[in-house]
């Protein structure tokens, strides 16, 4: 969700983002055209649910997304929690994360999971409050012995070249190494990039340390990436850039032995916001975005229909065979962004989401 990556535009989730706190303790599952037999429509949890991400694990799917500043669940954790068994009817599942002594006041951003010999790993990033050195947001990974939690965190993933590092996510490649996707600040303009947050990448070192070995994954270089202009920074220093371009929400998926970097950019309050990627033949890349030049091409808005579609995940449905795109996308008074899916097809062209879709489609 993030974010333009940047205060300012979290500062919008602050306001906007609905917690579990401001919830029912139960709601039932949602009662719109999605549970029709046969079919969904999106959104498919209407309520505000920013930064989706969906672990499947032993038959349920279990979504996470950010709350927002300070917002609590019922049972005072961290980052929304919903199960389902679908992908379509989903069900609160309480809260996930124990706030961290001395985080009073921060936020908490854009959770990921996955599961690694009998433990689950939370990735996410924090700024503010009184547990963090700086104004801006750090990696963290916390832990839990259940996909829903309690997870408690277990370490910081620093990036010391970085003052802003958010949207952690978490690839095991075949060898069975793990890497930790993250989008950071850039602010030079070396190889003709433009200044703002781009991509990178780097290994774990056993899941709660990073190795220090960052390497570039892709970084803004196309007008429709801007998030901003005339950006003042306090970050750094209070310097002005003419123009702040974002790149966010890494997610990786190898295909037909390629290495596809999803990610989403511009500005998630514009019609600019969406989907795309870029493509290596090693995890490490060098990256190519060949034909990502005038705007998102896996999802993007549609006029008058949906707007701000992405920061996605990618999972599989109850056959195992179809791919889904699991994204947040504006309500129509763009007060919350709410959780939706779509099919995702790998086509000639690359891959590309059935959608955005606001009608009723088959069901997983």
């Amino acid at each position: 969700m993030p974010s333009a990556v940047s205060p300012s535009r979290r500062s919008f989730l602050r306001t906007t983002a609905l917690g579990l706190a401001s919830l029912p303790l139960v709601l039932e599952a949602c009662t719109t055209e999605s549970t029709k037999q046969g079919t969904y429509t999106n959104p498919v949890y209407p309520h505000s649910f920013p930064d989706p991400f969906v672990l499947q694990h032993e038959g349920m799917y279990y979504a996470f997304g950010t709350t927002g500043q300070g917002r609590t669940s019922p049972d005072n954790r961290i980052f929304t929690v919903l199960s389902s068994p679908n992908l379509v009817d989903w069900k609160p599942a309480g809260g996930a994360l124990v706030p961290p002594p001395g985080a009073e006041g921060a936020d908490f951003w854009a959770p990921e999971v996955v599961f690694h010999e009998g433990t689950f790993y939370m990735y996410y990033s924090m700024g503010g409050g009184a547990i963090a050195a700086t104004v801006g947001h750090r990696l963290h990974v916390a832990t839990s012995k259940s996909p829903a939690g309690p997870y408690e965190m277990a370490a910081l993933l620093d990036v010391p070249e970085s003052k802003f590092t958010i949207d952690a996510h978490p690839f095991r490649d075949t060898d069975g190494q793990w890497y930790l996707f993250y989008a950071r600040d850039f602010i030079d303009t070396d190889n003709g990039y433009l200044p703002g947050t781009g991509l990178a990448v780097d290994k774990l070192v056993g899941m709660t340390r990073l190795a220090g070995e960052s390497r570039t994954v892709m970084r803004a270089r196309h007008p429709w990436t801007v998030f901003e202009k005339n950006r003042t920074m306090p970050l750094y220093d209070n310097r002005t850039f003419a123009e702040w371009h974002t790149l966010e929400g890494p997610f990786l998926r190898r295909h037909e032995g390629k290495y596809y970097c999803f990610y989403s950019g511009a500005n998630f309050l514009t019609d600019r916001y969406g989907v795309d990627y870029c493509v290596a033949d090693s995890i490490l890349g060098p990256y190519s975005d060949a034909g990502a030049e005038n705007g998102a091409r896996v999802l993007h808005q549609v006029p008058g229909k949906v707007r701000g579609p992405g920061h996605h995940s990618h999972t599989m449905g109850p056959d195992g065979k179809t791919e889904f795109l699991v994204y947040h996308a504006w309500d129509k008074g763009m007060k919350e962004r709410q959780l939706c899916i779509d099919r995702l097809d790998w086509t000639a062209q690359g891959p590309r989401a059935v959608g955005p879709t606001y009608t009723p489609q088959p069901r997983p």
